[in-house]
């Protein structure tokens, strides 16, 4: 008797051509889902009358899971072994969950750099004192930036560019420096232009910073032990007399150049030339209150390096 490979039920045979294997279109199909299931090396269990088991639906996270953990995973990981390690397989291990559970939380890698990039914005950073002046406001929004690069070296290429990711603490980040120059005579546009500049400013000091500590992360190698290693062909360069100015720097410079030294340096630079571009569009005598102080303040300051008296500063 003729029966179904897949269901033993018996069938006719048809009086000419080739036997059926099949008494039906659903049977072929489960068989063949039988048949690629084998080949995954998962061979299915009967239920006893030739169906499959139905598939178990994917686990539900634990209770009390949430994006901001997930992010927080993501982040330790980031910090640790560069954005690259990133994964939602590797963060699923990390926090004993399936992978497929993550997607619950979030849509995928992308979304999920860009919600880490706005947490770490949002991480607690010193503020200026509320009657600061417009420099001390920039220094502050400055040096929390920096901070940000510091901590987590892999902010520094997602957010250096035209189109960085868009959230709340990210758009704060650009907020507070134009804050700062609010009240100066100066329209938007050139306060969001000084915002672009202090943040350039920081973005290029960290790019040093940020390749010092990858550089150490892979290699465990430091910029002190690469000048030493390389102090041999300098010196052999230097004594050729080509470059005397190096030569100098060389002799009077005893150790690597401290890159947050520099940074500080560069900012306040920057701030000096702000600070005579703001005296020149606003005029100390049409400012009043914070800012006025701000620019006398700052001119002092700026007089003060130069071995410039007080008095003659604020003249």
């Amino acid at each position: 008797m003729l029966t179904c490979a897949q269901c033993s039920k018996p069938m006719d045979a048809p009086p000419r051509g080739r036997r059926p294997r099949y008494c039906s279109r659903s049977c072929q199909a489960r068989a063949y889902r039988a048949r690629a299931a084998v080949r995954k090396g998962s061979p299915p269990h009967s239920a006893g009358n030739g169906e499959l088991p139905p598939r178990t639906p994917p686990a539900r996270p634990p209770e009390g899971m949430s994006v901001r953990q997930i992010v927080r995973a993501a982040v330790e990981i980031a910090d640790r072994e560069g954005l690259d390690a990133v994964s939602m397989r590797r963060i699923a291990t990390q926090l004993g969950l399936a992978t497929m559970s993550l997607y619950r939380f979030v849509s995928g890698k992308d979304a999920l750099i860009e919600l880490m990039v706005d947490a770490v914005h949002g991480e607690n950073g010193d503020d200026a004192p509320v009657d600061a002046g417009w420099r001390t406001r920039l220094e502050f929004a400055a040096r929390r930036e920096w901070g940000i690069y510091s901590r987590h070296p892999w902010v520094l290429r997602i957010v250096a560019t035209p189109q960085p990711p868009v959230g709340p603490n990210v758009l704060a980040g650009v907020e507070r420096p134009m804050r700062a120059m609010d009240g100066l005579g100066l329209d938007a546009v050139t306060m969001h232009w000084v915002a672009i500049a202090v943040g350039a400013q920081v973005q290029g000091a960290a790019l040093l910073l940020v390749n010092e500590l990858e550089t150490k992360r892979r290699t465990g190698r430091t910029t002190q032990q690469w000048r030493s290693d390389k102090s041999p062909a300098i010196r052999e360069l230097l004594d050729s007399g080509r470059f005397p100015m190096l030569t100098r720097l060389f002799e009077e410079q005893e150790d690597v150049a401290d890159i947050n030294a520099w940074f500080e340096f560069s900012l306040e630079r920057l701030l000096d030339g702000l600070e005579v571009f703001v005296d020149g569009r606003a005029g100390v005598g049409k400012r009043s209150g914070v800012a006025g102080r701000a620019g006398v303040e700052g001119r002092a300051r700026v007089a003060g390096r130069a071995g410039v008296t007080g008095a003659e500063a604020t003249c």
